[in-house]
């Protein structure tokens, strides 16, 4: 498992480039077997999930970015599916609101932050700070930054000041225990195409289709120089991420439910041991239940 896990991994972006990925790879992996595959995948990660939850030592944060029609929310509810909600929380990233824009840029995604021992999945993330704005500029006036009237003005200085607050912000969570675990979910131009058409074509699925994802697609090419760029700078062996191929939702789905899997492994999670006078409380309270 490991061996397929490397090759969508980067923690250094000095050579990264999103060209050397097939957004069609399956590994070796069999679209026949995957039900029973990603089933088994659910089961031991909902194991040690539990262990996460009792020690309380590190939080996991998992992070989802995409072009729109990659599966983002298909694979979030079905590598989740055998997890305990308890110990879960999603947040879908949209617009930023009136308040939030009184904030610095990483406000609101910091209070989103899982607690120790719990899960967090940013649908969407911080990352929409160097992405969306880096394609559509006119957006980061919204922020009322200093010394920025214009989007004309945004250079590679600003743009290498957010990275470096991204790279700093990831650091300071690494360091108190939060286990980020960043996905790009690299789905091609022309599935993305063929997945809108289906949108269009199935009324039960009208309602995921927007003018403005169609929008968007003009801009593809500026899409993928800004998430190359995001993961080039962003990359470290902290805080990987992970280039997941998106054209076979299945395979998707195997992609990221190893991955989490392999990361909680890599954590070594036992559940907490009592000191000897709480194990003797313990057994103190037993003896006065079993003689009710």
């Amino acid at each position: 498992m490991k061996h397929f896990i490397e090759k969508l991994k980067i923690t250094d972006g000095k050579k990264f480039s999103l060209k050397d990925f097939d957004t069609a790879f399956t590994a070796e992996f069999k679209k026949e077997d995957a039900s029973d595959v990603l089933e088994d995948l659910i089961k031991q990660t909902a194991a040690i999930q539990d262990e996460l939850y009792a020690a309380r030592k590190y939080s996991l944060l998992i992070i989802f970015q995409a072009m729109d029609a990659a599966g983002k929310d298909s694979a979030i509810s079905h590598t989740m599916s055998g997890l305990n909600p308890q110990g879960c929380q999603v947040f879908s990233f949209k617009q930023p609101s009136a308040e939030e824009y009184e904030h610095d840029f990483l406000w609101r995604h910091y209070k989103a932050l899982p607690e120790s021992g719990r899960i967090g999945i940013h649908n969407r993330s911080h990352y929409e700070n160097v992405l969306i704005t880096k394609v559509h500029p006119e957006l980061v006036l919204k922020e009322n930054l200093p010394g920025i009237d214009s989007f004309k003005k945004l250079g590679a200085d600003f743009w290498e000041q957010r990275y470096h607050s991204i790279r700093e912000f990831e650091k300071h969570l690494y360091r108190n225990g939060t286990i980020m675990v960043k996905f790009f979910l690299h789905v091609s131009k022309d599935e993305q195409k063929e997945r809108f058409l289906k949108r269009i074509d199935d009324p039960s699925k009208n309602w995921k289709f927007s003018v403005t994802d169609v929008e968007e697609r003009k801009y593809w090419a500026d899409y993928m120089k800004a998430y190359e760029k995001a993961i080039k700078e962003t990359a470290t062996p902290e805080n990987p991420w992970y280039i997941i191929p998106a054209d076979k939702k299945w395979f998707t789905r195997i992609a990221i439910s190893s991955i989490i899997l392999e990361t909680f492994k890599e954590l070594k999670l036992k559940y907490p041991v009592l000191e000897k006078e709480e194990k003797n409380k313990l057994q103190e309270i037993k003896e006065i239940l079993e003689k009710e």
